[in-house]
C-alpha cells in the first residue's frame, strides 16, 4: 500500500538583523499555528529569539561574521554598504543547499525566502528539482522599478524623466556598482551546480522564486507594472517577541514625570551611530524635548545624558510610541511601520539601503519628514527644524491617524492563510 506524502516542510528563510527576522518569525509561527511543520533559517545571533518563539531552528553563518559585517566602517555607506553585505555572505552560498539536503529524499520541502537569502535557494532547487519558492519582500525599494514613486539612492526621481532615461541609469548602475561585484561569484557558484550563467544579478534574483509576497500593503506603495509575477500583495508584517514584557521601572517613572519625549534610535543593527545619535540628543535640546535613546549599544550613547533624557537597550516600539511626541529614526522598513501603525509624527534620517525610500513614501503619505544627514546623523539645527515643524502640523496629525486607520484595518488581514496559498499548501484540516 503506497502512504500519502507527508505534509511538506516550510522551511522560513530570514537574513539580516533584527528588523529583518521579524516578520519572518511572525509567518513562521502563523505557519505553525496552522497545523504546519516549519523550522526557520536565520543567523545565529537571533537563536534566542527563535527559541523563545518555540520554532526549529537552523543557523545560516556564523555570530563572528555577522558582527563582523555590522562593525565594517562602510556597511551604513549608501553606495559601498552592499558591497560589504555581498562579501559577508561570501562562503556562505553552501549552507542552504547543504540544509536542504539532509532532509528525508521523500519529504516535500517549500521555502519561503528573505531576498537576500534567493541566491542560496537557487542552489537548494538545484539540489532538491521542484523546490517552490516564494520571495518575500520586506520593502518596496527591495523591487526594482522605473513607475512612479522611484528613488535613486538618496534621490527622489522626477515625475518627468522619460522611461526610457530611467531604464538607462538602472543599466548603468548596474554595469557599474552592482554586476561587477557579484555576477562573477554567482556564475562560479552556478558552475559548481551545474546551473546555467547569469548576465545580470538584479534580473536574476527577481527571477529564482515561483511567487512574490510584499510584505507592505498597497496604500504604502502602488504595485508597480514592472515587478515580478506572480506577485501578491500582503500588508506590514509587524511583530515583536517582546511586546507582551512590562516597561522597565525606570522607564514608566520617566514617562510619569514629564511630557511625552521624543523616541531617538538608529536601528537595533547599527553599531556606529555614536554620532548620529549625539547630532540627535543635540535636536532634543534645541526643542526643548525630553528624549528616550533606543539602541542596544551604549558604546555610542552620549557618555553624559542631559538629566531629561534617558538611554535603554531595547523597548517593543508598540508599547512606547504611543506615549511619545514623535519618532527619530535611520527608515528602516519595520520602525517605520511601527510609527505608522501607531499614528506617531516620524522624522527619518536614512544612511543606506532601503531607508531613502521608506523616507519618501512616508513624507508622501503626510504622516512625517525625511532630514538629509546619513550615518553622521543630521545637522542638529535642521533636524531641531523638522521636529518643529511636525509637531505643529495639524496635516501631519491627520496624516498619521489616517496611517493608523490603514493599519488597523489591515489587522485583520490573514498572512498565514496567504503564505500558505502562495507555498501551496494544503489548508489544515478542520
Amino acid at each position: 500500500m503506497n502512504l500519502p506524502n507527508p505534509r511538506p516542510h516550510v522551511l522560513v528563510v530570514a537574513v539580516g538583523t533584527a528588523g529583518d527576522l521579524y516578520p519572518f518569525l511572525r509567518i513562521a509561527t502563523a505557519l505553525r499555528s496552522r497545523g504546519h511543520r516549519v523550522t526557520l533559517l536565520a543567523p545565529p545571533v537571533h537563536a534566542d529569539v527563535v527559541a523563545r518563539a518555540g520554532l526549529p531552528f537552523r543557523p545560516l553563518g556564523t555570530v563572528e561574521a555577522f558582527h563582523a559585517a555590522m562593525d565594517h566602517p562602510d556597511v551604513w555607506h549608501p553606495s559601498k554598504g552592499f558591497r560589504v553585505l555581498w562579501e559577508s555572505m561570501r562562503g556562505n552560498e553552501d549552507l542552504l543547499p547543504d540544509i536542504v539536503a539532509t532532509l528525508p529524499a521523500d519529504e516535500p520541502v517549500v521555502m519561503l525566502a528573505h531576498p537576500l537569502a534567493l541566491l542560496g535557494a537557487a542552489l537548494a532547487r538545484a539540489r532538491r528539482p521542484g523546490l517552490r519558492i516564494v520571495a518575500a519582500w520586506l520593502a518596496p525599494a527591495n523591487l526594482r522599478t522605473v513607475h512612479d514613486p522611484m528613488t535613486f539612492g538618496p534621490l527622489p526621481m522626477p515625475r518627468w524623466v522619460p522611461l526610457a532615461w530611467r531604464r538607462w541609469l538602472w543599466r548603468r548602475v548596474d554595469a557599474g556598482v552592482v554586476d561587477p561585484v557579484t555576477v562573477a561569484d554567482v556564475n562560479a557558484m552556478h558552475a559548481r551546480y551545474g546551473l546555467a550563467p547569469i548576465r545580470h544579478f538584479i534580473e536574476h534574483l527577481q527571477g529564482v522564486s515561483d511567487a512574490h509576497l510584499t510584505l507592505f500593503p498597497p496604500w504604502f506603495t502602488p504595485t508597480a507594472p514592472d515587478w515580478p509575477r506572480p506577485l501578491s500583495e500582503g500588508v506590514f508584517a509587524l511583530h515583536d517577541p517582546h511586546v507582551e514584557a512590562a516597561l522597565p521601572p525606570e522607564l514608566e517613572q520617566f514617562l510619569d514625570d514629564g511630557s511625552a519625549p521624543l523616541i531617538l534610535t538608529p536601528g537595533s543593527g547599527n553599531r556606529q551611530a555614536d554620532r548620529w545619535l549625539a547630532r540627535a540628543v543635540q535636536a532634543a535640546q534645541r526643542v526643548g524635548r525630553r528624549a528616550v535613546l533606543l539602541t542596544p549599544h551604549r558604546a555610542q550613547v552620549p557618555a553624559a545624558l542631559p538629566r531629561d533624557m534617558l538611554w535603554l537597550p531595547y523597548v517593543a516600539l508598540r508599547t512606547l510610541l504611543p506615549r511619545s511626541a514623535a519618532l527619530v529614526h535611520h527608515g528602516g522598513i519595520g520602525t517605520t511601520a511601527e510609527a505608522l501603525r501607531a499614528g506617531v509624527p516620524q522624522v527619518i534620517v536614512p544612511l543606506a539601503y532601503d531607508q531613502f525610500d521608506n523616507a519618501a513614501r512616508v513624507v508622501a503619505l503626510g504622516a512625517g519628514a525625511k532630514v538629509a544627514g546619513g550615518a553622521a546623523g543630521a545637522r542638529p539645527r535642521a533636524l531641531a527644524a523638522a521636529l518643529c515643524r511636525l509637531l505643529a502640523s495639524e496635516a501631519i496629525r491627520a496624516g498619521c491617524a489616517r496611517a493608523a486607520a490603514r493599519c488597523a484595518a489591515d489587522a485583520a488581514h490573514d498572512l498565514g492563510a496567504q503564505v500558505e496559498r502562495l507555498l501551496e499548501l494544503a489548508p489544515p484540516a478542520a
